[in-house]
């Protein structure tokens, strides 16, 4: 069986990664965006393909809507229509306090949080909406659990720009329920990727472990379960939700 076309952003690594390879194993096509590991997200895709799917590995930087609209349509001149977006790709930035922060460091975390999710989900809606004769589709958000505990002293910048990916999810589903689309979010928790390292704490999963009543951080694939479980047949009332992968914390 086949459900048609999934793009999954920042898919070369982590959760997306996780997601682009479950996505598959549950009946999508798969185009894996990546923007600069090349050999990581043809991994994917090779996994992908010993599936039983197809996949592409498609470069673009979705912070740049020309990136966006070129991912889109390579997308779909490649393995067909749109049915499921998964608006992951995202960074926390380097952790910083508020007052040793620059105007760059902010603005480098909205655009790819924020704008990036914004601008892939219309392109989206463009192609599902049945008001506009497509034949629906769903839209699952990575978000956070940052928005409810602020992130500070770490990277509040990155938790504002995530309390406004729930907002656009709420939003959006209700602006586009009615018209055969379904927007959700799943909101993490600690998860074992290198997201850490990059933010220039490469240890903060095993840190903050004590923390989880869990006792544990998760791994990507637990996350990227609930993201198919948002996509699929199993989540045919739940629009607008926002579901939290966090171990209890």
């Amino acid at each position: 069986m086949t459900r048609g076309l999934c793009i999954v952003t920042g898919a070369s690594r982590g959760i997306g990664a996780a997601t682009a390879i479950a996505a598959a194993k549950a009946g999508w096509d798969v185009a894996v965006n990546y923007v600069a590991n090349r050999g990581a997200a043809t991994q994917v895709v090779n996994e992908i393909r010993e599936c039983g799917r197809k996949a592409i590995a498609i470069q673009a930087d979705v912070a740049q809507e020309v990136n966006v609209m070129r991912l889109f349509k390579q997308a779909e001149d490649e393995l067909g229509a749109v049915t499921a977006l998964v608006n992951n790709a995202g960074t926390t930035g380097k952790i910083t306090r508020v007052e040793d922060m620059s105007s760059e460091a902010m603005k480098s975390v909205l655009e790819l949080n924020v704008l990036a999710t914004m601008i892939c989900s219309r392109e989206a809606v463009r192609r599902m909406s049945t008001k506009r004769g497509g034949d629906g589709g769903v839209i699952v958000n990575v978000s956070s659990i940052s928005p409810r505990i602020g992130s500070a002293n770490e990277f509040v910048h990155y938790a504002a720009s995530k309390g406004a990916v729930d907002v656009w999810t709420v939003g959006l589903a209700r602006e586009v329920a009615a018209e055969g689309i379904r927007v959700n979010a799943v909101a993490p928790g600690m998860i074992n990727t290198e997201l850490h390292a990059a933010a220039g704490d490469p240890e903060r999963a095993h840190r903050n472990a004590p923390s989880i009543p869990m006792g544990r951080a998760a791994e990507p694939e637990e996350v990227a379960s609930a993201i198919v479980w948002l996509l699929g047949d199993e989540a045919t009332y739940c629009a607008g939700a926002i579901l939290e992968v966090s171990g209890g914390r």
